[in-house]
């Protein structure tokens, strides 16, 4: 009477694991649609990235403004001008790189940052009247704008060239 029953645990424990692989195998398949696709930003991500990069490219335009109130060592009025136009350029990268394709976030969050910084030494530079640094911070801004520039999307950059 005993021989049987191993037997039959066996033969339960085979049918048990087969069960448990079809069940596996299927409920991994209902996860996915059963497409791949390729990283691409939505409608909303390039409307939104191009709101965002109208302001970001607004105060991009006033660069030769700054260079000239650099040059002149106007401390006052490249102040006003970094904490007026400029003022909301951080905010702007922001909402540009949640919008980016993860892949491209990480060197646009290191742009954003480098771009801050240089915005916040020109600020300092004006602040201690230091003509010196005031230029080579100026330097710093200016090559930030064009660095960070680059990391919008193609779609994004070719629109606003239109409009």
């Amino acid at each position: 009477m005993s021989a049987p029953f191993p037997a039959l645990l066996r033969q339960l424990r085979r049918l048990a694991l087969v069960l448990l692989a079809g069940v596996l195998c299927f409920g991994l398949t209902a996860c996915g649609d059963g497409t791949t696709r390729a990283a691409t930003l939505t409608p909303d991500d390039i409307a939104a990235i191009e709101r965002q990069a109208e302001g970001f490219l607004a105060a991009r335009d006033r660069l030769p403004e700054l260079a000239t109130l650099v040059n002149e060592r106007d401390w006052t009025f490249t102040r006003n001008v970094i904490h007026g136009p400029m003022q909301e350029v951080g905010r702007q990268m922001l909402y540009i790189n949640q919008r980016l394709l993860p892949a491209d976030r990480a060197e646009a969050t290191k742009l954003a940052d480098q771009l801050k910084t240089a915005l916040a030494e020109l600020d300092e530079a004006a602040r201690l009247q230091d003509g010196d640094k005031l230029r080579k911070s100026y330097i710093k801004v200016a090559s930030g704008f064009g660095r960070y520039a680059q990391v919008l999307p193609e779609q994004v950059q070719a629109d606003l060239k239109q409009a």
